[in-house]
């Protein structure tokens, strides 16, 4: 009798495979760990790649690439280059990993655009690459006519090679002319993500940390007033789950020297570990939740003034409506997703 892990094979005989559970499991660990080496170490290697390439006799193939490259140099401010391919690849097994599920609490208009505040960053944006860059949770199926683009710092986009990899994924560039763009987009149908005050969020990503910086976002909310874009505010809950980080309390030496890196690498560089001391995140299920009700629209003839100190952007709306309506998202469905009761968003 053939074992569990046996089959028989008319050319070799017995031969032992892999239990499902286990090759799962194997594939899971395999697409999250690509993409954290994509995330932290790909960009690196596609450089030390290109120079070694102008070195040898294939220079002149990357001399050709360098020319189409600043003529493209503009393609990551007007909406990238998705590839539908790249969204369905290995996904679903980086999903399962943890898991990863995207709730639907409110129909959009596929005629409309859409800007989405993400919190929290955590440390390596994980939900927010998983429902919005990949369709691994089903995010076209739950929002049809609606194309989403996560938005990345400017910096990325300097790197050959690498930045036409991420834009693959829909990944665009964070600068104010991407977002304008996408919001301008006359026939609706784009949403615009952006992981509000990430570097600096990224610092406070500890397990149960409910901490966010939401209060200096001038930027984001100035451009969905003036193109008439629909905030929705998102949260993904389990984000901060997936890593520790070495203790960083405000005032230490380790968070001193973090916070004065990062306006020089325009990045956060927190210190985190996951399973087994590696960089191989922990399994935490996250999900990923939207504003309950209908998204933020703003009034026709804008928002009422009011003095400069009171809000931001000199507008009502910022301080009494967003920080609220994420607020309520997080009361609303906290116990649901194993948030203690007598835990609450702490706004720095």
């Amino acid at each position: 009798m053939v074992g569990m892990y046996q089959a028989v094979s008319p050319l070799n005989g017995p031969s032992w495979r892999p239990p499902p559970g286990l090759l799962c499991r194997g594939l899971q660990v395999f697409a999250v760990l690509q993409w954290v080496f994509s995330f932290l170490g790909l960009a690196q290697v596609c450089l030390v790649a290109l120079l070694l390439a102008m070195l040898g006799p294939t220079w002149i193939f990357m001399v050709f690439y360098l020319v189409w490259l600043y003529q493209d140099r503009d393609t990551p401010r007007a909406g990238g280059r998705r590839s539908a391919w790249v969204c369905h690849a290995i996904w679903r097994h980086f999903r399962d990993c943890f898991p990863i599920t995207l709730v639907k609490t409110a129909e959009l208009d596929p005629s409309r655009n859409y800007l989405s505040g993400f919190h929290p960053h955590g440390v390596l944006v994980v939900g927010a690459f998983a429902n919005f860059c990949t369709e691994a949770t089903g995010f076209s199926s739950l929002f049809p006519g609606l194309r989403p683009h996560l938005l990345m710092l400017p910096c990325w986009f300097h790197m050959p090679l690498f930045r036409d990899y991420i834009m693959t994924s829909g990944l665009v560039s964070s600068d104010k002319a991407s977002i304008a763009y996408l919001l301008s987009h006359s026939g609706g149908g784009q949403v615009a993500i952006l992981a509000l005050r990430g570097p600096l969020e990224a610092l406070e990503a500890k397990p149960g940390a409910l901490s966010l910086r939401i209060w200096i976002q001038k930027e984001f909310v100035k451009l969905a007033l003036e193109h008439g874009a629909s905030l929705v505010p998102v949260f993904s809950f389990g984000e901060n789950d997936l890593f520790q980080q070495v203790p960083n309390p405000t005032g230490s030496w380790v968070r001193r020297v973090q916070e004065a890196l990062q306006p020089l690498l325009s990045m956060a560089l927190p210190l985190f570990h996951g399973r087994l001391g590696l960089l191989l995140p922990f399994r935490a299920p996250m999900h990923t939740v939207g504003e309950p009700g209908s998204p933020v629209f703003p009034p026709r003839n804008g928002w009422p003034q009011v003095r400069p100190a009171a809000g931001l952007c000199g507008c009502r709306y910022p301080r009494a409506t967003m920080p609220s309506r994420l607020t309520q998202l997080l009361e609303d469905h906290k116990m649901r997703y194993g948030v203690p009761a007598d835990q609450h968003l702490v706004l720095l």
